[in-house]
C-alpha cells in the first residue's frame, strides 16, 4: 500500500556532506515522515521527524548538523547531513506515518570514514 525508496547514501570522509532522499508512492494520505538509522551492534535510533505542517524533531546527536525537509505535494522527504562524523555510519531508513499504520523503506547505507 505504501512504497518508500531511499537514495543518496554513499561513502564520505568525516566533515563531508550527503543528502538523502525518500520518495513515497501511495494513494493514501501521509501524516508525517522521517528518518531513523541502525548501526551495527546498536539499537535503532530516530534521527529526524517532520509533520505535514513542517514541525521537526531531531536526535540530540544530529542537531545543528542535519536538516530534514519535505515536499508534501510529492510525498518526498530529504535529509541534508553536514559535518558528518564516523559515528553517523549506519543504514538510514525512511519512514512514513499513515492513519492505517507506519511504513519504512529498504534503507540506504551511509559510511563516514575518519
Amino acid at each position: 500500500q505504501v512504497q518508500l525508496v531511499e537514495s543518496g547514501g554513499g561513502s564520505v570522509q568525516a566533515g563531508g556532506s550527503l543528502r538523502l532522499s525518500c520518495a513515497a508512492s501511495t494513494v493514501f494520505s501521509i501524516n508525517a515522515m522521517g528518518w531513523y538509522r541502525r548501526a551495527p551492534g546498536k539499537q535503532r535510533e530516530l534521527v529526524a521527524h517532520i509533520t505535514n505542517g513542517g514541525m521537526t524533531n531531531y536526535a540530540d546527536s544530529v542537531k545543528g548538523r542535519f536538516t530534514i525537509s519535505r515536499d508534501n505535494a510529492k510525498n518526498t522527504v530529504f535529509l541534508q547531513m553536514n559535518s558528518l562524523k564516523a559515528e553517523d555510519t549506519a543504514v538510514y531508513y525512511c519512514y512514513a506515518y499513515l492513519t492505517l499504520g507506519n511504513y519504512w523503506g529498504q534503507g540506504t547505507q551511509v559510511t563516514v570514514s575518519s
